[in-house]
């Protein structure tokens, strides 16, 4: 988003439009750039879901901005690959066949990725709400009621927890 000179947000400006392919080069240029930002996007995704996996999430972190300018660059010639869906399934059918086959395995490390994504996500949460319920419970009063057990917190009652990322 940029600023116009009378403080209004504009829309950042769109992509130029890419010719549509006319020729077996071009052709095989644009599919062959795909299978290349593919190989690419599959190796940061696997090596995302393995550093996850194996508990370094702090080291899989900086994977993510590699990783979303790689997935853009898939989005833009994936897209060019569908407008030009005719005139490549003329010229490259075996390349188109290579294509069709990386991205249903793609899909399937996709899938691996983001269970083990929500596995670390559903641990950490875990974590967190295990760490503020002790919390919580060490900082209620410790009293009696009137059976003479002692009085478990009300559960509305709030107890604040920071998490400090540099440890």
């Amino acid at each position: 988003m940029s600023t116009t000179q009378n403080g209004t947000k504009s829309a950042p400006p769109a992509p130029p439009v890419a010719p549509p392919v006319t020729t077996a080069a071009d052709a095989e240029k644009l599919v062959r750039h795909l299978i290349a930002a593919t190989e690419a996007l599959v190796s940061t995704v696997e090596q995302e879901t393995a550093l996850v996996r194996a508990g370094h999430v702090a080291q899989a972190a900086p994977l993510g901005k590699n990783k979303s300018e790689l997935a853009t660059a898939f989005a833009r010639d994936t897209a060019r690959v569908k407008a030009n869906l005719p005139v490549l399934r003329q010229h490259v059918p075996a390349l188109l066949a290579q294509l069709r086959q990386q991205h249903e395995s793609f899909n399937a490390l996709l899938q691996t990725n983001l269970t083990v994504l929500a596995t670390s996500h559903a641990v950490s949460e875990s974590l967190i709400r295990g760490a503020h319920a002790e919390v919580a419970r060490k900082s209620a009063p410790q009293t009696y009621g009137q059976s003479g057990r002692t009085v478990a917190p009300p559960r509305n009652m709030a107890v604040p927890v920071s998490v400090s990322r540099t440890l």
